[in-house]
Formats: C-alpha cells, structure tokens, sequence
C-alpha cells in the first residue's frame, strides 16, 4: 500500500485520505450514555439535566428521571457521540412519521360503504357539517354545488339577516330562488369527509320540502370516486389522490 500511495498524484491521494476518513467515520459506534442501577438495570440514552440529586435521561421516546441515590454508577458519552445518536433519533422519527403518514393516506383512499335512505328514486345521507350540525341531504349529481337551507346554515352560526344574494338557484318546480355563496370548513358523511367545500345557501325561508335540509352536489362528490349500491343501499366513496 505505500508504495502504491507513492506513486500518485497529490490529487489523488487527497481523494483516498478523504475516502478513509469517511469511511473509518462509519465504522466507529455512537455509544450512549448507560446509567447502572442499583437494581441491576441498565438504561441508555442521554443524560439532558443533572444536579446533585437527580439525572434526566433523554431516550428516543421521552425523558425519564432517576434520583442519583437509585444510580450506582454512570458510563458517559462523547459530545461526538451524543451527535450522532440524536441524529439517528432523528432519521428514526422521520421514517416512522412517513410510515405513519403513508398509512394514514393509504386508509383514507380505501373505498368507504356510506349508508342512505331510499324513497323512490331519491337518495338522501346524513352529513356533518362543520364538525358542529348534522343535516340530511340529497344526493344530487346534477347540482354542482351543496346547497343548504338557511336555517341549517344559521345552525352553523352564519348571520344571514343581512346578507346580499350573490348567485341565484333554479329549483326543480321552476322556481328562481336567491342564494349566498359560502365555502364549508368540512363536510362529513359517516366516516368520509372533505375539506373546504363550496356551497350555496338558499336565502328564501321556504325551500323545495323535496330535499330536507339541502343537497349533496358535486363539490363535494366530485373529490371522489363513488358509485350507488341499490342493493345494499351503500354509496361507495373512493377519494381522490
């Protein structure tokens, strides 16, 4: 090997020395600091706060204290090693968040079964609005909006006793009705829900009696893929990537 290294360029045994070095860097084990108890136990981790009567042992999950009377002895870290193991607790932390978040994303795509009530050729659910008021509503794939009545807005805690129109509703008996647009913070049914979805809030005292307490239209439909279960009276609800 040394004459090897003799026979190169400044340069290149440069490069070598820096290959060595990082890979000896990989080689030495990050050692925590280990409290022996009187107990016979021994725990790792890092020692976060001392004085004269206790440690704090940071460990990757938390901290955990021992009064120095329960400690027979204490095997210390270097500052190099206490580096290297929080930063291990670290990359750990973050591969389990991504786990953790790609499994969460994995069970909110699934297809979800949502239970309605049929009368005739309707479909009608019961939704959550808000987090705060549940209302029953239509399931309409022509309205390409949720529609709400103004009393379950009001429920909502939405002032509408001086609210100027900003769109206008054609209902099924041919009637133009006056409505506001608002946008919901959530819309719920059962275990699916949506975020931020643009509604219309008829501003007439009386609307349709045909769709209870709204409708459920395509802003909130169109986050997903769903498809009716007559048979089992199901919407299948399948969200959107």
């Amino acid at each position: 090997m040394p004459g090897i290294i003799k026979g190169l360029t400044e340069t290149k045994k440069m490069k070598i020395l820096l290959i060595l070095l990082f890979l000896c860097a990989f080689t030495i084990s990050a050692n925590a600091d280990i409290l022996y108890l009187n107990n016979g136990r021994q725990l790792e981790g890092l020692i976060k706060n001392e004085d004269e009567d206790s440690i704090e042992l940071e460990v990757s999950a938390g901290t955990v204290k021992f009064q120095k009377s329960e400690i027979k002895g204490i095997e210390r870290s270097s500052y190099e090693e206490a580096v290297a193991i929080r930063q291990k607790w670290e990359n750990q932390k973050s591969a389990n968040q991504k786990r953790l978040s790609k499994q969460q994303m994995e069970e909110e795509h699934e297809p979800k079964g949502v239970v309605f009530s049929a009368g005739g050729q309707s479909i009608t659910v019961t939704a959550k609005l808000n987090h705060k008021v549940n209302a029953t509503l239509l399931l309409d794939t022509g309205a390409s909006l949720v529609v709400l009545k103004k009393y379950v807005a009001e429920a909502l805690g939405m002032d509408l006793s001086r609210v100027n129109p900003d769109a206008k509703m054609t209902v099924a008996d041919g009637r133009v009705i006056n409505a506001k647009y608002i946008v919901l913070q959530s819309v719920k049914v059962e275990n699916v829900e949506a975020e931020n979805v643009e509604t219309a809030v008829m501003l007439d005292e009386t609307g349709p009696a045909s769709f209870g307490d709204g409708l459920l239209g395509m802003s909130f439909l169109k986050r997903f893929n769903f498809k009716i279960d007559h048979k089992q009276n199901k919407l299948i609800l399948e969200k959107l990537y």
